[in-house]
């Protein structure tokens, strides 16, 4: 395994996740982030107390809030910052050298507005750039304690693809290689508001049945719409969608199936992030820009709009599953 230096754009408890699976590996990481001041109590704690508690930082690990350095000194510049604020974070590397770079990207999710996925951000801030998507079935909290994990990197750069999985294959995180980057950011993204579903369905007592149809009908819907937009279809039925997709509806550890529990057991959205803090579960803006997303391109996504009407139009979770429950019959 050749030796690269690597900086990862955000202090998230992902992105140090990331950086720790990098760090045995005998890979140069930085960690940078945008608040100096926490910067330098993480490097004097040994810990992201806010993001990643309980997890111990090594010694290996460097610390910057330096943008400049950080780029400019690395060969492999990780993109963990959420996907509302990647433009924001593009927009701080613009201006430095960074062409030669290989890019690799965490977040997931479809910008707000643009409609956008973050490869398209990417491409329309940063230009023609060596790009992979790093996703699958992986919570942080999880990787970070060593639990064997399986992910995908995908680019349509294959070689790139392979240097990533070469970078972080180990004895617990294993990575496999595509060139489906449509299919696997639109299963990163959307597997986040059927998580949020899946929260309502644990909140309200439904049930496993409940749940098992959700997800079945989930992934037709993720599918439906990642091959509208130029996906395959195998591609959803892999790590990157349906594994991805059980993992995020059915562990304690997902932030979005939390909110989604949170609403089936009747708190309000505002009330929910509010609690939150500055944990960020990206399926709620998600919703938003998949809602409309389906809308443009004429895809039929029930599920999303039910969530959509839950998430921003005050619409009862009740009569969400009602509604859903007595649409016209159809065939499989």
């Amino acid at each position: 395994m050749s030796k690269h230096k690597i900086t990862v754009i955000s202090d998230g408890g992902w992105g140090t996740a990331i950086a720790l699976t990098l760090l045995d590996n005998q890979q140069d990481v930085t960690l940078w982030g945008m608040f100096p001041e926490y910067i330098e109590e993480m490097k004097t704690a040994k810990e992201n107390f806010k993001f990643l508690k309980g997890i111990p930082l090594p010694d290996s690990l460097k610390f910057s809030s330096d943008i400049k350095s950080a780029i400019e000194e690395s060969d492999i510049i990780i993109l963990a910052t959420p996907s509302q604020f990647m433009r924001n974070s593009l927009e701080l590397i613009k201006p430095l050298k960074y062409q030669d770079k290989i890019f690799i990207d965490l977040a997931k999710g479809i910008e707000v507005g643009t409609l956008k996925r973050m490869s398209e951000v990417v491409e329309e801030v940063l230009g023609d750039v060596t790009y992979v998507a790093l996703s699958g079935p992986s919570h942080a909290e999880e990787v970070a304690k060593k639990l064997p994990t399986t992910v995908c990197a995908s680019s349509t750069d294959l070689e790139a693809a392979k240097v990533v999985q070469s970078i972080f294959n180990n004895d617990y995180f294993r990575v496999y290689t595509n060139d489906d980057v449509i299919g696997a950011e639109l299963g990163g993204a959307l597997k986040n508001i059927f998580a949020i579903a899946a929260g309502i369905i644990d909140g309200m007592g439904l049930g496993d049945n409940t749940k098992a149809a959700l997800m079945t009908r989930g992934i037709v819907e993720l599918s439906r719409l990642g091959i509208a937009l130029g996906g395959k279809e195998k591609t959803f039925s892999g790590l990157t969608g349906l594994g991805d997709l059980i993992v995020t509806c059915t562990s304690q550890h997902s932030r979005n199936r939390f909110v989604g529990e949170q609403l089936g057991k009747g708190k309000t959205l505002d009330e929910i992030i509010e609690g939150m803090g500055m944990v960020v579960a990206e399926g709620v803006k998600t919703t938003q820009s998949t809602y409309f997303l389906a809308k443009k391109l004429g895809v039929d996504t029930p599920i999303v709009n039910e969530i959509y009407a839950g998430l921003y139009e005050d619409k009862s979770p009740t009569q969400g599953i009602k509604d859903l429950m007595n649409r016209s019959p159809k065939a499989e």
